[in-house]
This record gives structure tokens, C-alpha cells and sequence, in this order.
């Protein structure tokens, strides 16, 4: 077995026997380890499966980092409270006697903008929703955003949605590699290998079959595999809606640099930009959004002249002179049937813990689903947070659980 010896604990699970096994090492699968590990027995062995140590093309090292209350649904806007909530006290949980660890969020919020009398109509409907939750979210008139935002151009804008407080941006890398270290202090072992085989017994899985040859015996698995878990799933005779979608993202340089306090910006053409440092970055939902092939990251670079660029620059006169600095493409662990988290325990395994197909909003739900997950398999049920609508039942239904608002 290759050891991941920055973030193992040697010795710990040299054997072929493990308690709880997780698929996958990102931000998703260490948070359950994490939640995991300060509330299971000393003695119980936690180990997280990952493919690649370096995460170069993880889900979590190529996201936009940011977090936001404005969801179409309740569960959603509980799940990204806490999950602020956790980001700010990060320093505390990471230990203040361990030495400083900011994860820089910047709440300065997220800015969607509606410019027709039905698109204004669901920001109402969410905004009630989401204040309903207790999120800090005002809307804007037209005037009230120029005034806030003068640079923008608002003569096609209805109404606008402003996150006042819990939301913006921070550092990914860092949430997952604080949380990996927190995880080596209480004896959680990374293994560098990859699962190709699941074998089970019954209601059971008994072992997990590794890339390296080895065999692990387990007595409950976690599938944390981001676009890959509908991989896992197969391999143990299962499927869930769930494949990798493409986002392309650009760093773009600007001879105006972003004014103090501007938030991420959702136009209603369906492009977002926001502040990075001196620079923006942007992205699009794609026009055709195929699934595509596990190892496929070149980037779309034509979004930006065809899409990004003409939509910006129609916003604000200095997006005319944007130039792109740097391009990279992600995938999204996406959600075909609605879009939404799947979280759970499927009904016809005993021992298989679901946590994937976020369709982009994996990091800021991380923590709350970490902690979900783990009180589920510890107790049996969720505790702190119900996260029941998001189970495997809907999926085995067919019948979808929508969020709409899905950037």
C-alpha cells in the first residue's frame, strides 16, 4: 500500500482490516472523517481512500471557494449557515495553540440580479425562504444597487438579491488540508490507492478491492468519490444519478481593479464574476453541458469570447477591457435528477454511506454534511440537522428534490 506519510499517523491501520473506510479524500471525505473521528470510540480505525494525494484535479482544489445562503430550498440554507458558521471559528477548531490558521473568508456576499418580472418573482420566493432560515439577505431595487455598485449598469435590471452577512469567499486548500491535519492529530490515516472492486455478502459490503492489490477487510464505507461515485456505486451493484460536468473558470485581468466590498455577481444571463486579489475571475453555465470522461480537463477556452466577455462587458464599461490572465476547467460531481446533495445510507446495503452529487456546492456544504453523515452512522440517525430529504429514497423514486438555484 502507498502511504500518504504527510497526513498518516504510522502504524495505525497497517492491517487488513479497517472500521470505517472513505472513498475519497477531498474536502467531502475528510469532513465525515473529521466529524468521524471526534465522535467515535479512540479505538475505532478510520481510514480515507484517495487516488491522488497531490488533489491537482480534485473537485475541491478547482472550485471558486465561496459560500452563500441564497438556495431555493431550507435544507440548503441550514446546511451553508453552519457551514459558515464552522469556516469563521476554523482557527479554534484547528487549535489557536497549534498556531495561526485564517481561512481569509471575505463575506462580502453574493449579488444576483434579475431582469425580468418572473426572475424578480423567484427572487422573492427565495428571498422569504432563505430569511425564513434566518440568512441575512436583502433585496435591492434598481437604484439601490447603482447606488451600492455605481460601476455596474442596471437599466435592464428588476430587482437584485444581496447577501448582507455569511457570505463570500475563502481559502478551499486550506479547509481541506486544516481539516486533514486535525484528522492525522486524532489518528485518521490517509492510504494513496484507489478502489476497482467491491465485493459483497448480503446486506453487507465485507471487502474493498485495491489498485495496489492489497484487499481491505471494512465494517462500514463512506462513498465520497466526487464525480466518480457513480463508479462506486456500480461496483457494488448500485447506480446513482451522478456524473462529472465540465466548468471552465478564467482569471481575468482588468486595468480597474475590483472596488472595496464587491460581491460575487450572478447575472441573470447566467455568468458570475467576482473579486480574486487584483484580479476577477468568471465563469458560465455552459450551453450544452455534456457529461464528460473522468480525465477530460481542457478547458473551454471559447466561453469567454462567446459567452463570459460580451455579457460582462455589457454590465460594466471597464469589463470592455478584460484580458484573460489564467484558465482552468473543473468537474462538478453532478446531480442529473435535481441537482441536490445525496446523502445517506442506501436500503439495500447496511453499511454504505452515500455523500455526494453537490453539482458544485460540495465545499461550503462539507461541514455540515460531514457532521450529518457521521452522526447517522454513529447513532442511526441525523441529530443536529435533518437531512432526510436529501436521502437515497427520492433517488430510488425518481422523484426530484429541485434546487433551483444552482450556480
Amino acid at each position: 500500500m502507498a502511504v500518504d506519510k504527510s497526513c498518516t499517523t504510522p502504524g495505525v491501520y497497517m492491517k487488513s482490516t479497517v472500521d470505517i473506510a472513505i472513498i475519497g479524500g477531498g474536502v467531502i471525505g475528510s469532513s465525515v472523517a473529521y466529524w468521524l473521528s471526534i465522535s467515535a470510540p479512540k479505538s475505532t480505525r478510520i481510514l480515507v481512500i484517495e487516488r491522488d494525494p497531490s488533489y491537482a484535479f480534485s473537485s475541491t482544489a478547482l472550485s471558486a471557494a465561496s459560500i452563500r445562503m441564497q438556495f431555493s430550498n431550507p435544507i440548503n440554507v441550514a446546511i451553508s449557515k453552519f457551514g459558515v458558521a464552522f469556516i469563521r471559528d476554523f482557527q479554534n477548531i484547528y487549535g489557536p495553540e497549534n498556531g495561526p490558521f485564517d481561512l481569509g473568508l471575505k463575506e462580502d456576499g453574493y449579488l444576483f440580479l434579475a431582469g425580468t418580472p418572473a426572475q424578480s418573482a423567484i427572487l422573492r420566493q427565495n428571498n422569504a425562504i432563505q430569511r425564513g432560515q434566518g440568512a441575512d439577505v436583502s433585496l435591492l431595487a434598481p437604484d439601490e444597487v447603482q447606488k451600492r455598485y455605481p460601476f455596474l449598469h442596471i437599466q435592464d435590471i428588476s430587482l437584485a438579491s444581496l447577501g448582507m452577512r455569511g457570505e463570500g469567499w475563502f481559502d478551499n486548500m486550506g479547509l481541506l488540508n486544516g481539516l486533514k491535519e486535525i484528522n492525522k492529530r486524532h489518528n485518521v490515516s490517509y492510504l494513496h490507492d484507489e478502489v476497482n472492486a467491491i465485493k459483497r455478502s448480503g446486506q453487507n459490503i465485507v471487502s474493498l478491492k485495491l489498485t495496489s492489490g492489497d484487499t481491505l477487510n471494512v465494517g462500514q464505507v463512506v462513498n465520497a468519490a466526487g464525480p466518480r461515485a457513480n463508479r462506486i456505486a456500480r461496483m457494488a451493484g448500485l447506480d446513482i444519478p451522478v456524473e462529472p460536468r465540465k466548468r471552465t473558470t478564467f482569471i481575468l485581468q482588468c486595468p480597474t481593479p475590483p472596488p472595496a466590498n464587491t460581491p460575487l455577481i450572478v447575472d441573470y444571463t447566467g455568468v458570475y464574476v467576482k473579486p480574486e486579489g487584483d484580479f476577477w475571475m468568471a465563469a458560465t453555465q455552459p450551453i450544452d453541458d455534456p457529461a464528460v470522461a473522468f480525465d477530460d480537463f481542457e478547458p473551454r477556452y471559447q466561453e469567454f469570447e462567446e459567452i463570459i466577455w460580451p455579457k460582462l462587458a455589457a454590465r460594466a464599461k471597464m469589463f470592455e477591457e478584460l484580458r484573460v490572465k489564467r484558465i482552468w476547467a473543473g468537474h462538478y460531481a453532478y446531480n442529473t435528477l435535481d441537482q441536490n446533495a445525496i446523502i445517506g445510507r442506501h436500503p439495500e446495503l447496511d453499511n454504505l454511506y452515500f455523500a455526494n452529487g453537490f453539482s458544485g456546492h460540495g465545499l461550503q456544504q462539507a461541514p455540515a454534511i460531514g457532521r450529518g453523515l457521521a452522526e447517522l452512522m454513529l447513532t442511526g440517525s441525523f441529530q443536529s440537522l435533518d437531512l432526510g430529504q436529501l436521502g437515497l429514497d427520492r433517488i430510488l423514486r425518481g422523484e426530484p428534490f429541485l434546487e433551483h438555484n444552482v450556480v
